[in-house]
């Protein structure tokens, strides 16, 4: 079997404060997570569906049995910047507060993909489920989880492209057999371990993947008022007014055939751009932030070859 390290990034036990931060950040997304923490509750202790039952239906009611065989896989699909990944990481963190858990984040490398060698890519993605399997096992109780894993795929269409591609190597096939059957392998267990997809190429996974989905989530720009509250809280003690934000609401909204601003635009472009261009010698002002507004090209949206 791979090493840990081998298969994964370093593992990240939360809540931790940088990611617990990124999570509080990523306004405007209040139905995804809470969609997000109500999907991921049941799946990851499985007896609170049974105790939500008890106590409003008097018996565990024939409907729980739909839950049993659910795949602990989630899929963030999207548009680039719109927070897929930086959610996939941080989410964790309100799970462990909900749950009072502690979580652990596994983030895949895209080395699982292995150098080309027969099997090797099969081999890595399998002993990176089997490794989750083995822990989860261990934190699997009568009385609930003690432990919560979560693993992310980032760029999951580089393991998870459809099989009916054109061109498609024996190995990147055998690649999606060993997903599928990693998804499987958790699928009825119980054990507390979630498992998300990131891509922004949702059409390119394999439909066996995308059936096998507790749940699909679909990240795209945001509106004007998501865009408001993103910048009001980024702005918050610096005097900008609210009419200003309005302007700046509008300004990186789309115009004619261009897409607006996404989160990680207004986020990690936008704002740190406009406080660098005032650092160190005067204060942020409305002027600052509308001249690089306007200078500011909004990511392109991503388009599939051919579409």
């Amino acid at each position: 079997m791979a090493a840990v390290e081998d298969v994964f990034h370093p593992v990240v036990e939360l809540p931790e404060p940088v990611r617990a931060e990124r999570y509080r950040r990523l306004v405007g997304l209040d139905d995804i997570k809470d969609r997000l923490r109500r999907e991921a509750q049941l799946l990851a202790d499985p007896t609170s569906l049974r105790a939500w039952s008890l106590e409003h239906h008097g018996a565990e009611v024939p409907a729980l049995a739909l839950f049993a065989d659910r795949g602990p896989l989630f899929v963030f699909a999207g548009d680039v910047g719109a927070g897929k990944s930086a959610l996939a990481e941080s989410f964790g963190c309100d799970l462990s507060d909900v749950l009072n858990l502690p979580v652990y984040l596994y983030r895949l490398k895209l080395t699982a993909r292995g150098s080309g060698l027969v099997g090797e890519m099969t081999t890595l993605i399998g002993d990176a489920f089997g490794h989750l399997l083995a822990l989860g096992r261990k934190a699997r109780s009568a009385n609930g989880p003690t432990t919560l894993y979560i693993m992310v795929i980032d760029e999951a269409d580089a393991l998870a492209q459809s099989r009916a591609a054109e061109h498609m190597h024996h190995e990147d096939r055998a690649g999606v057999d060993a997903l599928l059957a990693g998804v499987d392998s958790l699928a009825g267990e119980g054990v507390p371990v979630l498992v998300v997809l990131c891509t922004n190429r949702e059409r390119a996974l394999d439909p066996a993947v995308m059936r096998r989905a507790a749940a699909s989530f679909r990240f795209g720009r945001p509106n004007d008022e998501q865009r408001r509250v993103v910048l009001t809280d980024a702005l918050d003690g610096t005097g900008i007014s609210s009419a200003a934000v309005a302007k700046l609401v509008a300004a990186t909204g789309s115009v004619d055939r261009q897409a607006g601003f996404t989160y990680s635009d207004l986020t990690q472009r936008l704002i740190p751009a406009a406080i660098l261009a005032a650092f160190p010698d005067k204060p942020l002002t409305e002027d600052i932030l509308f001249a690089i507004a306007r200078d500011l090209q909004p990511t392109p949206e991503f388009r599939e070859i051919g579409a």
